[in-house]
């Protein structure tokens, strides 16, 4: 079992450093502008001038990759960052303090977690509109409630424990002891979460892309870069491929990361 955890953590750590490289690498080196459409190179297939093809526009297919991949990174790292954020808070709040303040909040939170969380995304950003920020901001909605209750459960695991009674007798307040000491025993349990927090929001921007309601043209982005590629998957099938086997890395790669941590936990 032992083994199976480092394994498991270690592919998937190695293969989000890989994928981040290639993300970060497109900061400094970017090979051609990802909506430069070429008509002379509609279609064009894999060379040295082009490493993975050209796409129905002429469009360099790496380079849009390479946006693409950022534009899903940069996506899911905020939505955790609010969904977390705020999630985490609330669940912090209502776990150490309980009573009244617990059972509003956590209703509210079971009524929002009620709803599947890709059908709610779709009802914000319907009401939103589409776009990069405004995905952010669905996403991190929607993410709250799983945050919110993992947090409050893991409170309430230690708000009765010892070292946590030995805070109050000598005299800290309740958030120093929020902050200082229940927080940083939580964290094992909250990085877990967050990287399948991260996992969701590749999945769910990579479909809202792919739906049109997502990243909007001419940016690039996973989800739509398959999109377009539907009607070419016999007759240009790298179009779709490359796209493909990314989103299938990010995912493959934040799920062993994420079920190392878990058992680490």
């Amino acid at each position: 079992m032992k083994k199976e955890k480092k394994r498991s953590f270690l592919l998937g750590i190695s293969i989000l450093l890989v994928l981040f490289c290639f993300v970060f690498s497109s900061f400094f080196y970017m090979p051609y502008d990802p909506n430069q459409m070429d008509n002379g190179n509609k279609f064009a297939g894999i060379s040295l001038t082009h490493w993975m093809g050209c796409d129905n526009f002429g469009r360099d297919i790496y380079s849009r990759i390479l946006q693409g991949t950022r534009t899903t990174f940069l996506v899911a790292f905020f939505t955790v960052m609010i969904g977390g954020g705020i999630g985490t808070a609330l669940g912090a709040i209502t776990g150490y303090f309980g009573g009244w303040l617990d059972e509003i909040l956590m209703r509210i939170n079971d009524a929002v977690a009620a709803f599947p969380n890709f059908l709610l995304a779709l009802v914000v950003i319907s009401l939103i509109g589409p776009g990069m920020s405004n995905v952010i901001m669905a996403l991190g909605i929607v993410f709250i409630p799983g945050f919110a209750r993992i947090a409050r459960g893991e409170f309430l695991r230690c708000r009765n424990m010892d070292y946590v009674k030995s805070a109050k007798l000598m005299g800290a307040g309740p958030f120093r002891i929020i902050i200082f000491h229940i927080f940083p025993n939580t964290i094992p349990v909250l990085l877990s979460a967050v990287t399948i927090g991260f996992n969701n929001a590749v999945i769910a921007e990579a479909s809202m892309s792919f739906l049109g309601i997502g990243v909007q043209p001419p940016d690039a982005s996973l989800g739509k870069m398959l999109s377009e590629a539907q009607a070419y998957l016999f007759s240009t099938p790298s179009y779709a491929f490359f796209p493909g086997m990314v989103v299938v890395l990010l995912v493959l790669g934040f799920s062993l990361l994420g079920n190392g941590l878990e058992r680490k936990a």
